[in-house]
């Protein structure tokens, strides 16, 4: 199944409308996205909590890595360039930190609060290759600036 990103923005928007909660709005919104498309194997939110640090949020899935500085991997990349992230291929990404075996493509989109910090990434990860296309990252970025932005 894929997902309906009109449905979904939606269904987020009334789950979360009135909440400010960071954490709160992170674990709702990695819920309705990790059931919503198949090719969602693993999903989840690494916060900044420090300069130059992610550290896991809410997610779904198997374990994710604890902690991911903004020099490593593709979440620590999406973190430092302030830019989407898609990788068709997690072995051919330079610094790729496994958290996963199973992970084969990626996309990891940078997540702004209302004064344009980066104050998370949002992490997802397939078991396909290439799974990812531009339109889930444009769809998944006006989610993310719909909620986290405001």
């Amino acid at each position: 199944m894929r997902v309906n990103y009109d449905t979904l923005a939606k269904t987020i928007h009334s789950l979360t409308e009135g909440e400010t909660d960071e954490v709160a709005l992170m674990a709702t919104l990695v819920c309705e996205l990790h059931h919503a498309d198949d090719r969602f194997d693993w999903t989840g939110f690494y916060r900044v909590t420090e300069p130059n640090l992610l550290k896991i949020g809410p997610y779904q899935g198997g374990h994710g890595c604890l902690q991911i500085p903004f020099s490593r991997g593709v979440c620590g990349a999406a973190a430092r360039t302030r830019e989407v992230q898609l990788v068709d291929d997690v072995e051919a990404f330079e610094g790729h930190i496994a958290c996963a075996s199973s992970t084969s493509s990626e996309l990891v989109l940078p997540v702004f609060n209302a004064a344009g910090d980066v104050i998370a990434v949002l992490d997802i990860d397939s078991d396909q290759p290439a799974a990812f296309i531009k339109e889930d990252a444009q769809a998944l970025t006006t989610i993310l600036a719909s909620v986290f932005s405001q």
